[in-house]
């Protein structure tokens, strides 16, 4: 594998080895813990690791998720501008983790390999403390 997914999926890769996840029974795993699991290898999951094949694995595991009865993302994005915003934003969730991994950045450009692994290690972080406030862990 070459460019942009080589890189992000090592990265990733080392990040799991970092945080020592042991795979389990997904069906036993509370959602902060499945997507942890799935922040930790995304290319295992998708195949190869880009900022759009992971907000479209999101959106469609939220659409599964709510559809059978969990809880999804529901509330991710008010959350997120609640805590980085203060203000209403007519951006989808991951617009508004875009802006807040990059405030700078003008709309026109396509990402650097280096901005799309910054967006995708802020939308880990911020989506896992979503998930734990919403389970009372923090």
């Amino acid at each position: 594998m070459t460019g942009l997914g080589a890189g992000l999926d090592k990265h990733f890769v080392d990040r799991a080895w970092a945080n020592a996840l042991e795979v389990a029974d997904p069906n036993n795993l509370t959602e902060r813990e499945y997507l942890r699991l799935f922040a930790a290898r995304p290319g295992l999951y998708i195949g190869y690791t880009t900022l759009h094949g992971v907000t479209s694995y999101l959106n469609g595991y939220d659409q599964a998720a709510r559809r059978h009865g969990g809880s999804g993302l529901d509330g991710f994005r008010e959350w997120l501008i609640a805590n980085h915003f203060g203000e209403e934003s007519c951006l989808s969730w991951w617009g508004l983790i875009q802006q807040i991994a990059l405030p700078d950045l003008d709309a026109v450009s396509p990402f650097t390999p280096e901005q799309e692994l910054r967006v995708l290690d802020v939308l880990f972080d911020l989506l896992d403390k979503f998930l734990a406030q919403r389970e009372g862990a923090i």
